[in-house]
């Protein structure tokens, strides 16, 4: 008798994972803490969302509809789709682990690009599959690398757009290129996180594509647009896939609260359109602000920036130097981009001072 057979074994590939590590939330001691680590709405939560929220207090004791009937509906009217091919989940990474649950084993692999959204490994291995990392161009998921990257063992491609940590996106005809070269039986998942954010006019979000194809869906989430902490994400596609995963989806598992307020939230757009304004305004700002003969800001479609320094050790002087004024920003090294910082778009005040904090240092140019 071995030692582990004295105690419950997990399955293949949970002890292989690296658990997700999130972004630091606390600053120096006596500093007030302004956090630009987690992609958050600087403008807060829609108002309509917080009193459907708040109209909810009385309901606490009782069990929420287990389809998340009034949110699905919700998303149905703002975004023209069939409820019956949307499902809801405790955020998109609850709707990503079910994908993975449903659609691999052991033996089967995912693809994902080399900088792609980390939980991608966390919910294949969780699953006992393996996770297949395809090299980018230039911090950009290149799609001749994903289909060079695919088997006889992949069964799920998973594709941020745009990209967390690195903001870049594939354009609606290189999207359309990367479904058009894989199986049949691959499931592509088009994981639209910061869709609500993108302002370049050849980006798709991919519901046409979950449209015309069997084997496509569409991740989003409610937590870029300031309901991050009731974790409500969704997915839209085709019927036999929302109809396998609703198997294993738990009946329960958006909150009474959080159904309410997701459904006020989608249906206010013109909070939305102002988070989108913001966002865009700062976001350009920041990316000419910082850039200077020895930075590079990536260009970004979300609601950040990734910044590249001349090495590692820079790159976490220059945390340590915004960290010291409270401004928390994500180093990113467990990505593999030891050089780079993710900064995310905050008020006009905290901007401002991400940029002075890195003039200071000597890293930056300032901008008009």
């Amino acid at each position: 008798m071995t030692e582990t057979t004295l105690r419950p074994v997990p399955q293949p590939g949970i002890l292989r994972i690296a658990p997700y590590v999130p972004g630091k939330s606390q600053a120096v001691p006596g500093v007030v803490p302004v956090k630009l680590s987690a992609n958050e709405s600087p403008l807060g939560a829609s108002p309509r969302a917080i009193a459907a929220y708040q109209a909810q207090a009385g309901r606490l004791e009782t069990y929420p509809e287990g389809s998340s009937k009034i949110l699905r509906e919700a998303l149905g009217d703002v975004h023209g789709l069939d409820p019956e091919r949307i499902l809801c989940g405790g955020g998109s990474d609850e709707v990503l682990h079910l994908l993975a649950q449903t659609y691999l084993g052991e033996g089967d692999e995912a693809v994902m690009s080399r900088y792609g959204f980390n939980v991608y490994p966390i919910v294949t291995r969780g699953a006992s599959a393996e996770i297949v990392m395809a090299p980018e161009s230039d911090y950009r998921a290149d799609v001749d690398a994903l289909l060079a990257a695919v088997t006889e063992k992949t069964r799920l491609v998973f594709l941020a757009n745009p990209n967390n940590p690195t903001g870049t996106y594939l354009s609606a005809a290189e999207l359309e290129r990367l479904h058009g070269g894989l199986r049949p039986d691959v499931l592509l998942v088009v994981d639209s996180a910061y869709a609500e954010y993108v302002t370049a006019a050849d980006y798709s979000v991919g519901i046409d594509l979950v449209d015309r194809a069997d084997n496509v869906v569409m991740v989003r989430t409610f937590s870029k647009m300031g309901l991050a902490a009731l974790r409500i994400g969704w997915m839209y596609g085709p019927a036999h896939v929302i109809d396998a995963v609703n198997r294993i989806r738990g009946p329960f598992n958006v909150s009474l609260p959080a159904q309410h307020a997701g459904a006020e939230a989608a249906r206010d757009r013109g909070f939305t359109a102002e988070l989108c304004r913001h966002n865009a305004r700062w976001r350009d700002w920041l990316t000419r602000s910082i850039r200077s003969n020895r930075l590079r800001v990536v260009d970004s479609q979300g609601n950040f920036v990734m910044v590249l320094f001349p090495d590692p050790a820079e790159a976490k002087a220059a945390f340590g130097a915004l960290l010291e004024k409270g401004l928390i920003v994500r180093e990113i090294h467990g990505y593999g981009i030891a050089e780079g910082l993710r900064i995310s778009i905050g008020r006009e005040e905290h901007m401002r001072g991400v940029v002075e904090v890195l003039e200071a240092f000597g890293a930056a140019g300032a901008a008009d």
